[in-house]
Parts: C-alpha cells; sequence; structure tokens
C-alpha cells in the first residue's frame, strides 16, 4: 500500500480541485486523509481504487457512503491488529 498526495488523488478520481475532494469528504463520498507530516496529507492508494471502481460500477451516493464507512472501520481494524503484536 502506498500514499497518495492530493496531485495524485486529483489525476486517479478526475476531480479538478483540493476543494472538490474536501467536499466529497464532508459528503461522505471519500475517505479521510491520513496525516503523513505537520502539514501532509495523503490517501491510502487502495481505497481512492475502491471508491473508483464503485463509481464505474455505478453506485449510488449511499453505496459509496457505506463504502467509506466500510473503509474507514478497516482502517481501524488494521490499527488494532497491529497494536496488539
Amino acid at each position: 500500500m502506498s500514499l497518495l498526495r492530493m496531485p495524485a488523488v486529483k489525476a486517479e478520481t478526475g476531480h479538478r480541485s483540493h476543494a472538490s475532494i474536501y467536499n466529497a469528504i464532508r459528503a461522505g463520498l471519500f475517505t479521510n486523509p491520513v496525516p503523513i507530516g505537520q502539514r501532509a496529507v495523503g490517501w491510502p492508494d487502495d481505497e481512492v481504487k475502491a471508491i473508483n471502481a464503485a463509481r464505474v460500477a455505478g453506485a449510488s451516493d449511499e453505496q459509496i457512503r457505506a463504502l467509506v464507512k466500510q473503509l474507514h472501520a478497516m482502517r481501524a481494524e488494521k490499527l488494532a491488529v497491529l497494536m496488539a503484536a
């Protein structure tokens, strides 16, 4: 897994601006960014690909919101496994 910075996320998703990504986050249609520094964030590439695949498959906004919730839950599960080790 790699983390995609904003220019790569925009290129992958077709969004034209930072604002459109953050609007999608507020609407529950995109995952929250992961802090990678004091002033830097990124998105796991597998999450971006999953959201894009759902869009291409014709998923509704409600289905995308459910997917985003599932992706956030998977992040929490991965953290729990790492912390338990």
